[in-house]
């Protein structure tokens, strides 16, 4: 199953630069690398990057990831993954811009 990790664009090139990451800020704080599902990652661009322009969607496979990746409730009840461990280049399957369009965040074709 493909799951679903943004960040910003300067994030991503730290992250790319330095070959893995403990995460966005919000990643360190809670102590875990939030991820999305296909259903759930414009609700979590809306809510969590609401105007924000130049951010970057990353592609991961979930079975890749291994026991670092639990599946636990979050908004609603629903389950969403989330990896207790640094998260590497080596786990990214794509990226791709995320541009902000006139109604929103622009997904790539075929994230939905």
């Amino acid at each position: 199953m493909l799951i679903y990790k943004i960040f910003r664009r300067s994030e991503w090139t730290r992250f790319r630069d330095a070959g893995e990451t403990s995460g966005a800020p919000i990643d360190v704080k809670d102590g875990f690398i939030h991820f999305s599902t296909a259903a759930q990652v414009a609700e979590t661009v809306a809510k969590h990057f609401a105007g924000e322009s130049d951010l970057v969607l990353l592609a991961l496979d979930s079975d890749r990831l291994g026991p670092a990746l639990k599946w636990e409730p979050s908004r609603g009840g629903a389950l969403f993954p989330h990896l207790y461990r640094n998260l590497r280049t080596a786990d990214v399957l794509w990226d791709k811009s995320l541009p902000l369009g006139a109604t929103g965040h622009i997904f790539p074709e075929g994230v939905f």
